[in-house]
């Protein structure tokens, strides 16, 4: 009787092993003192911090969508893992959270160690980015859910705040500013239309020459993280909304309280020249519905610290709050 091996059905456990051993020098270059043990237990362990008087935890999950099509279709595959934790971390901080320590899943048909290893060395990059620790991961190798190509993402982020502190819309009045935060582009957003529209509708290629260089190297462009900016101005920034699916118009009304309008000035906008291109063919609300038009996060601060807040970030004025009916209006 002929026998059958996991490798038979798909499943390489060596690669995986050589995997895990190619990626401990980008994960320990992730761990702070807070990190308790090493790679390979069957859970991650992290301190708690201390000097907090009243600690509380929390968490944020996210992945990077349809982006990951063009990472893999290009082979570029180093910079969507700064994408994935950018997702988590990024989130974490509008609940005045210091994100602690992040885990991640790589899902694929084939695991092929190298696309692998570069997928975590960009989880790792953004783990030292954001100033938390990369603790732990699983790999699945699933032929027949994935093609050997294919692959997906998620990401954990785990972080903590001072209680008082996470409750961010009760410093919301009206009178205050609006800073955007200025994006590094599409971020990890609306790239089903990006696609639909440049790939298919347009005709363009990944290498087509776009602003300067190839296109792919703008779509791939990994999410800006913005937690150091957010440590240096924690004082001074009442609320922060991270702009996402649903651009400024769904997500700013987020840290808003009842009564509280935003009035955002479209023409002090910077969009980047991809959203320019891709105005061109999708009207003007559903761009600030589907993109961050340029605006990585909006931070909500007094008056009196704008110029303290600008003077330490490449941030700039883009409204205001007022009384009003909770939402945003863009003038």
């Amino acid at each position: 009787m002929s026998t059958i091996s996991y490798k038979d059905a798909g499943v390489d456990i060596d690669a995986g092993n050589a995997f895990v051993e190619a990626i401990k020098s980008d994960v320990k270059s992730t761990f702070d003192k807070n990190v308790i043990g090493g790679i390979g237990s069957f859970a991650g362990a992290y301190a708690l911090p201390t000097g907090y008087d009243e600690p509380v935890i929390l968490s944020a999950t996210d992945g990077v969508g349809t982006k990951l099509r063009i990472a893999i279709e290009s082979g570029k595959l180093d910079t969507v893992g700064i994408d994935l934790v950018a997702m988590c971390v990024n989130d974490l901080i509008c609940n005045n959270g210091t994100p602690m320590f992040f885990l991640d899943y790589y899902a694929t048909g084939k695991l092929l160690p190298q696309n692998a290893k570069d997928v975590v060395a960009g989880i790792a990059e953004g783990c030292r980015r954001s100033e938390c620790a990369l603790v732990g991961g699983e790999t699945a190798e699933m032929p027949g859910m994935y093609s050997e190509k294919d692959f997906d993402l998620a990401g954990f982020a785990v972080g903590i705040a001072e209680r008082r502190e996470m409750d961010t819309i009760a410093n919301v009045k009206a009178g205050q500013t609006l800073i955007a935060m200025p994006s590094s582009g599409i971020h990890s957003n609306g790239y089903s239309l990006v696609r639909k529209l440049l790939l298919e509708k347009l005709g363009m290629t990944l290498e087509t020459p776009f602003d300067g260089k190839p296109l792919v190297e703008t779509l791939l462009e990994p999410t800006r993280i913005y937690v150091k900016e957010y440590k240096a101005n924690k004082a001074e920034v009442k609320a922060l909304a991270h702009i996402t699916g649903g651009g400024i118009v769904e997500n700013l009304p987020r840290v808003l309280p009842e009564g509280i309008r935003a009035v955002v000035t479209k023409a002090s906008i910077r969009p980047l020249p991809i959203f320019e291109l891709i105005g061109q063919h999708v009207e003007e609300e559903e761009m600030y519905r589907a993109f961050n038009m340029g605006v990585g996060m909006v931070w909500v601060v007094e008056p009196e610290d704008v110029e303290a807040v600008l003077a330490k970030t490449d941030g700039y004025v883009i409204g205001e709050l007022v009384s009003g009916e909770r939402g945003v209006e863009m003038v």
